[in-house]
């Protein structure tokens, strides 16, 4: 993968890809989440998110709905623990437009009272959405549970009454913290000549770097004891989730236990947990294992959706795959199919254009960097079978598994 990168004087971060696809990828990643909020902003983050697409110095709302989609173009948004992306799509030939317009709302957004007071309804009605919907709602919840009394251990969107207390000020005070030049990196990746997109980045994005609080530093949440919930919702299936903390995206350990997970419960029909729980028994619709990477640590999770009177089952049976992955090495064969199968999703991610794009932005924040699938690829193969079992080892242990059971 060719790419080329630079930054301006003010700290801001481009990296550009080009690529024969005719439709661009554009936006900003903007190093801030909601793990960066203070106790009285749970939820804020996100709230600013939705709010940057409400008025700026020279467009109101409508204006800045209309921009992109006048040309059948796409922006959107989205907000995690430790981001923030607002990006764009569109035809190579509008460009310009979606530059000069992600740039308009990440520096010049105002916050508008009366937009404000409209969006707080949007997201109250988008919280009760969420929490009527479990499948979604225990992932939230079983970070609460792991990073008790940590500033991950609070879901993105906040609450009612968190929510009830934001104003345009408490908008522009998490702006102007978090959102300048020098915790941001923009990605390009289309049919576009880099000599235009430099010359786009000086006319639109040379603003004053506000740096923003500079004392700022994220805290390392607290090791707790493992421990076990269970909530009684008053519904027609079981929802279980397991896990524990693991490591950082920046450990060495990680692939070793991205390719454990895709053997455990990753997206492929032939993982062990689908073949156990649903396709020798039946028990489950739905179950999946999956891996989430922060900056300084990271979560290993088993989830799945059951009958109420087979969840003992069930669990019973995600601790004896467990157990096998701790106690029994990978034969040749069946590691090296392992790795292959891994690959192929890998190579077939990439070519989802959109989210591919989002990855290298997220990337390039954090690793100021982008490896090329075949840099991924070599990784890969220089990971052992015995790097599987002292990662299975090392982060399978049912002992210290925490749990959380909606039902």
């Amino acid at each position: 993968m060719h790419y080329s990168s630079f930054s301006l004087s003010n700290g801001l971060r481009i990296i550009y890809l080009p690529s024969k696809n005719p439709v661009t990828y554009s936006g900003f990643a903007v190093d801030a989440g909601a793990r960066d909020e203070q106790t009285t902003e749970h939820g804020l983050a996100h709230f600013v998110e939705h709010n940057l697409f409400k008025g700026t110095r020279k467009r109101k709302a409508w204006h800045i709905l209309n921009r992109m989609e006048a040309v059948g173009g796409e922006l959107n948004a989205y907000t995690n623990k430790e981001e923030t992306f607002l990006y764009a799509v569109c035809l190579s030939e509008d460009t310009e437009r979606a530059v000069e317009l992600l740039s308009d709302l990440v520096f010049h957004s105002q916050f508008p009272a009366s937009e404000i007071e409209k969006e707080r309804e949007v997201v109250i009605d988008e919280i009760n959405m969420y929490e009527d919907t479990p499948s979604d709602l225990i992932f939230d919840e079983f970070e609460n549970l792991l990073f008790e009394n940590s500033e991950l251990g609070h879901n993105i969107l906040g609450d009612t009454n968190s929510l009830r207390g934001f104003t345009s000020d408490s908008c522009r005070s998490f702006s102007e913290r978090f959102y300048h030049p020098g915790r941001m990196a923009f990605f390009l990746s289309g049919n576009f000549s880099e000599n235009k997109l430099r010359r786009l980045v000086d006319k639109y994005m040379t603003v004053e770097d506000r740096h923003g609080n500079t004392d700022y530093r994220r805290e390392i949440p607290k090791d707790i004891p493992a421990r076990s919930l269970s909530v009684d919702k008053d519904l027609h299936q079981s929802h279980m989730i397991t896990g524990k903390r693991v490591c950082s995206a920046f450990d060495g350990k990680r692939i070793a236990l991205q390719l454990l997970n895709n053997i455990l419960g990753g997206p492929g029909m032939n993982s062990r947990l689908n073949v156990e729980l649903r396709e020798k028994r039946g028990l489950v619709y739905a179950v999946e294992s999956g891996l989430n990477f922060y900056s300084d640590c990271g979560i290993f999770t088993v989830y799945l959706g059951c009958g109420h009177k087979d969840r003992e089952r069930c669990f019973e049976l995600v601790c004896r795959e467990l157990k096998k992955l701790r106690e029994n090495r990978l034969t040749a064969t069946q590691f090296s199919a392992a790795v292959r199968q891994f690959k192929g999703q890998l190579g077939i991610s990439a070519d989802q254009h959109e989210n591919f794009a989002l990855g290298v932005g997220k990337r390039f924040l954090r690793f100021n960097g982008c490896e090329s699938l075949e840099e991924t690829y070599r990784k890969i193969d220089l990971v052992k079978a015995e790097d599987l079992l002292g990662a299975a080892n090392e982060f399978l242990e049912e002992e210290e598994l925490f749990s959380l059971c909606y039902h």
